[in-house]
């Protein structure tokens, strides 16, 4: 976990510390090298937002025990590192947090197997959280959302024509709805009050879609130590994200030239979009859509119960708009 984040917010920290170790007991796989990359996923220094949100929300009530928090937050964090390596298939990556990825090491199948295990134990560990039918059928309604979208994606690669709105419900399918997922369970299984529960869906969705879109930002313009990740990874997949989606319209001439070689690209010529996204501008533009759906997420949790979560919620969300990784 991302420890320097987590100190800042005592209330949740020890969870998440506790959390990390159950992890590792929570993934078993017989496979010990497909096994010894899952673990090395979970210990890579992922920094744990959704169960992170997950506990934040879980704070309004106080009916659930502190295992069945445990497991509902560790289901969050499975799911999440499950589509992670699905998304290693689909984007040929070679990394993942600095460690080589499944599909890289041991080829797509196996990758894919691990990313299909890994969804057998997010909902075992649902099943420990709770038997209220209700809030399982929202996990599966959730991760529903989630593979669509990821389905969706295909429809939008190497599309020069995307629009804004499509991008964004292809975001609110895939990232803002594992957020929301996070945001909704805590909520709903400590029984928060009902007004949380209200709102707890839509915090999610605004901040997942705001993370979303800073992830596109440092895709383009991050410090690749810092992000673990190469720069410009999903041009190179043929993910037109919003920093470049918002520039082309500005010259679609000279971004055609370059976009029409789809996966033929070259370094160079990667180099020459990269260029024109700073010309026109795109990452600034890409940065105050940000900055506006963090806003949105920011009046929503301004109107919930005045407790420390709430505080903490605030400035959690605050500090992503500025994170560098």
């Amino acid at each position: 976990m991302d420890r320097q984040l987590w100190r800042q917010f005592p209330q949740v920290a020890p969870q998440l510390e506790m959390l990390q170790t159950y992890l590792l007991d929570a993934v078993k796989l017989e496979n010990q090298p497909i096994h010894s990359k899952i673990l090395a996923l979970l210990q890579s220094g992922g920094k744990l937002l959704r169960p992170g949100y997950f506990y934040l929300f879980a704070a309004f009530g106080t009916a659930a025990t502190a295992e069945q928090l445990r497991a509902g937050a560790a289901a969050l964090e499975i799911l999440h590192v499950g589509t992670l390596i699905h998304d290693d298939v689909i984007d040929e990556s070679p990394t993942r947090r600095g460690v080589r990825t499944i599909q890289m090491k041991y080829g797509q199948r196996n990758a894919i197997y691990a990313g299909d295990f890994m969804f057998t134990a997010y909902f075992n560990q649902v099943l420990k959280s709770t038997n209220d039918i209700t809030q399982i059928q929202a996990h599966i309604d959730a991760m529903h959302k989630i593979l669509t979208g990821e389905l969706g994606q295909m429809a939008l690669n190497y599309q020069e024509n995307a629009t804004l709105d499509a991008y964004l419900d292809e975001v609110a399918g895939k990232t803002a709805e594992l957020f929301a997922l996070a945001c909704f369970q805590g909520a709903q299984l400590s029984d928060a009050p009902q007004g949380v529960k209200d709102q707890a869906r839509k915090i999610g969705l605004a901040i997942g879609t705001a993370y979303q879109m800073l992830d596109d930002i440092l895709d383009y313009a991050g410090d690749p130590k810092k992000t673990k990740k190469p720069i410009l990874e999903d041009l190179r997949s043929g993910v037109y994200s919003l920093p470049l989606l918002l520039a082309i319209p500005q010259n679609r001439h000279d971004f055609h030239q370059l976009l029409k070689k789809k996966h033929h690209m070259t370094a160079e010529d990667i180099d020459q979009v990269r260029n024109l996204v700073t010309q026109y501008d795109g990452v600034p533009a890409a940065r105050k859509l940000a900055t506006d759906w963090t806003i949105r997420a920011q009046q929503l949790i301004a109107t919930l119960p005045d407790v420390q979560a709430r505080e903490d919620l605030m400035r959690l969300t605050t500090m992503l708009l500025v994170r560098d990784h």
